[in-house]
């Protein structure tokens, strides 16, 4: 990552273990914001009015079950345009990103990868070096698969061809962690990840998504249906 040419900021929410990334063109101050969370909107408003961040776009890198975007807030506040994946079916976005489709900020651009798996929707973006995995790919893990139109077949397939396939060196900044880790990268997840590496065969990963027993999360009855509506609460 250029330091010169980009600001870079990762933010989060203790009470969701939810990563939110503010990213901007350094000269410009045309800036992005990928996974904003509800409790958090003044924090960030502040953020972007104190660096003086021209906010363009707003990213969701899928429906979350866990938290409240904050989407719908910072577009009324900022007019920056809000994003999502085309399978998300959110149709209060202004974009519905088409896999491999390109926007731009500044002299950054940000393309969209569709990595579906978790839920039928999921986006990861690409910035430079550094691709922001949401839920599908966590630092030594991933993300579940058994609701939201989740599948560990698709999953694998969108971690395995399409996130490894891309440079080693690229940082990975995930959606959540909850372990105290803040980033990776491409290599080390196809070596060291536990669930999901170059070594481990789909079947594996299948049975190994099958053996979990996870709780819902306790807001995904709150959750899902306002972040359908872009976080309009």
């Amino acid at each position: 990552m250029n330091s010169k040419k980009i600001i870079f900021k990762q933010l989060f929410d203790q009470n969701t273990w939810t990563y939110t990334y503010l990213i901007a063109d350094a000269k410009t101050r045309e800036g992005i914001i990928i996974d904003p969370v509800y409790e958090q909107e003044q924090r960030d408003l502040k953020l972007i009015n104190e660096l003086q961040i021209d906010l363009k776009y707003i990213f969701e890198t899928h429906v979350h079950a866990d938290h409240i975007t904050s989407a719908a807030n910072l577009s009324s506040k900022t007019k920056a345009q809000k994003v999502v994946g085309k399978d998300t079916k959110v149709y209060c976005a202004d974009i519905a990103l088409e896999d491999g489709e390109v926007l731009r900020f500044g002299s950054l651009k940000i393309k969209g990868i569709a990595t579906p798996g978790h839920t039928s929707g999921c986006m990861s973006y690409l910035v430079e070096d550094m691709v922001f995995t949401g839920d599908t790919l966590f630092i030594r893990g991933n993300g579940r698969t058994d609701f939201q139109g989740g599948s560990p077949q698709k999953l694998y397939h969108s971690i395995t061809y399409k996130l490894f396939a891309l440079p080693d060196e690229t940082i990975v900044y995930p959606g959540h962690d909850y372990k105290g880790m803040t980033s990776s990268t491409i290599w080390e997840e196809k070596l060291l990840n536990p669930k999901v590496n170059v070594d481990v065969t789909v079947s594996d990963f299948v049975d190994t998504m099958a053996g979990l027993s996870l709780p819902h999360p306790k807001m995904i009855n709150i959750a899902l249906p306002a972040n359908q509506m872009c976080g309009n609460v």
